[in-house]
């Protein structure tokens, strides 16, 4: 089992950002079953956030509330965290961001749970990465945080974090949709310095599953609006690809998304690359364990999928301007 930290991890995660950031949160008891088959199958390294919903129900408040039902379940699972956001919207890694953020983690949890990893959700630019992470040491070395990750950063944002950090992981976007980790540098930084990289977004925001066939399938009141790839007129261009992945799926006999999530993990084995954690999120126990099947790919048969990848471009960006991304 690969580790992150020092803790086991199993080879795919969860993401828990569709539990609570949404305009209608699936049920209480609902969201506890998906957790539960999460950590049945395997899924133990689970990835949330103080920004992912309102301070009133977010990953904490959710969290909260289960270990409070299935306290036995805390030291099964290995939690990241997310935050650092001023509550203007923007990444605030200044030592009092960072101490607030935290504070507020800390006491969310209430005790039921450590923190074993915190990410700054965003790099501050106006901050020194060795200012942010001094402030997170403090917790450290007060026992109350296991250790530190770095958040949709580029290459070189992490050979300089190294410098002045223990860095237990690094969370980017990947995807048969959003390979641009593999050619930029991140992948291969990671590889560099045996670097986890977590891998969020594995089905494409739920493109990849195959479920949303035209743009109208997408409910009125989804957040997917507002990413370009989303768009009408990127989103006929960009089904093309989804439908590609559908054949290739159908002829290895599992599902779409079965094929997206295990590809991130295949790739890994390929040189110089680090150990992936893909964290697909999801909503039922059912789609959870739909997400953890894995379906070992032949190099061959990731040669093919290279050959499909390369004929397509994908159209629009992968976030919309007014979310600040590093550099």
């Amino acid at each position: 089992m690969p580790q992150i930290n020092g803790q086991e991890v199993g080879p795919t995660g969860y993401g828990l950002m569709g539990l609570t950031w949404r305009a209608t949160p699936p049920p209480l008891e609902q969201a506890f079953e998906a957790m539960r088959a999460a950590l049945k199958n395997g899924n133990n390294f689970w990835n949330g956030g103080e920004i992912y919903g309102m301070p009133e129900y977010n990953s904490l408040v959710l969290l909260e509330k289960y270990f409070a039902k299935y306290p036995e379940d805390a030291d099964k699972v290995v939690l990241s965290i997310k935050g650092a956001v001023s509550p203007h919207g923007k990444p605030d890694g200044s030592p009092e961001g960072v101490r607030r953020s935290v504070d507020n983690v800390l006491k969310q949890l209430n005790g039921r749970k450590k923190l074993d990893i915190f990410e700054c959700a965003r790099r501050d630019p106006d901050v020194p990465l060795g200012v942010t992470f001094a402030a997170l040491q403090e917790y450290i070395d007060k026992g109350l945080l296991g250790g530190i990750s770095l958040s949709e950063v580029k290459a070189s944002t992490i050979h300089e974090a190294v410098k002045v950090a223990k860095i237990v992981a690094v969370e980017v976007e990947l995807s048969l949709w959003s390979t641009e980790v593999l050619t930029n540098g991140v992948a291969a930084a990671c590889g560099q310095y045996n670097i986890p990289l977590v891998a969020y977004s594995p089905i494409g925001r739920g493109i990849l599953t195959g479920a949303i066939k035209k743009h109208s399938d997408i409910p009125a009141d989804s957040a997917l609006h507002m990413y370009p790839r989303f768009s009408p007129q990127n989103f006929d261009i960009n089904i093309q690809l989804v439908h590609q992945i559908e054949a290739l799926a159908a002829k290895k006999g599992c599902t779409p998304a079965q094929l997206a999530i295990s590809w991130t993990r295949c790739i890994a084995r390929r040189p110089g690359m680090p150990v992936i954690i893909p964290i697909p999120g999801a909503t039922t126990a059912a789609r959870v364990n739909e997400n953890t099947q894995f379906v070992d790919l032949t190099d061959a048969e990731l040669a093919e999928i290279d050959a499909t990848l390369a004929k397509f471009e994908v159209a629009g960006k992968r976030y919309p301007d007014f979310i600040p991304m590093d550099g």
